[in-house]
């Protein structure tokens, strides 16, 4: 008779472990489905991993070893028709010291273009959690009064995955999503 129970005990503790690995399976996809597919490029979209703050929740994602981090900010440029034009407005509006308040700009910036939007990127050195040094690349630029800023974290001293990062930022994967934000603005 002990040995009836024990089997029985034991299929109850395999069936509850099958039905709590489903479960957990089921709140991974369902998790993985509200962040939206990966590109055919190999970015997948990742959770908004900072703080609210002034500004609406941006969007980020990752892959290829860069984790990107986009959002917007309305009515913030000071100069509508010239947009972001120097690095002091790059430091201002990046938001670079999310990834660590201690960050060093790495050099003077530059003027970019993404899609047909114009302004500045710059390169920073910050400390990740575990405390080693990564290069990431703030960008802002500008539309009409708005500004479109973008944190690319990852080697950015590599010019090919600067120029991957760049291409991601023009692609339909994020300027969908710019394009939604922006609507009735």
């Amino acid at each position: 008779m002990a040995l009836v129970a024990r089997r029985t005990v034991m299929k109850m503790y395999l069936g509850a472990g099958m039905v709590a690995g489903l479960a957990g399976l089921a709140y991974l996809a369902e998790e993985r489905v509200a962040l939206g597919p990966t590109d055919g490029k190999g970015f997948r979209p990742i959770r908004w991993p900072f703080a609210a703050d002034a500004w609406p929740a941006g969007r980020a994602w990752t892959g290829h070893d860069l984790d990107f981090y986009v959002r917007l900010k309305f009515d913030i440029c000071s100069d509508c028709e010239t947009g972001v034009t120097s690095d002091e407005a790059v430091d201002r509006v990046v938001d670079i010291d999310r990834l660590d308040p201690r960050f060093a700009p790495v050099g003077p910036g530059s003027r970019i273009r993404i899609t047909d939007l114009f302004g500045r990127s710059r390169l920073y050195r910050h400390r990740m959690h575990n405390g080693a040094t990564r290069l990431a690349e703030g960008i802002a630029v500008a539309y009409k009064c708005d500004l479109l800023v973008a944190i690319v974290d990852g080697n950015m001293a590599d010019p090919d995955k600067r120029r991957m990062a760049h291409r991601f930022l023009e692609s339909n994967t994020v300027q969908v999503w710019v394009n939604k934000q922006l609507e009735g603005r």
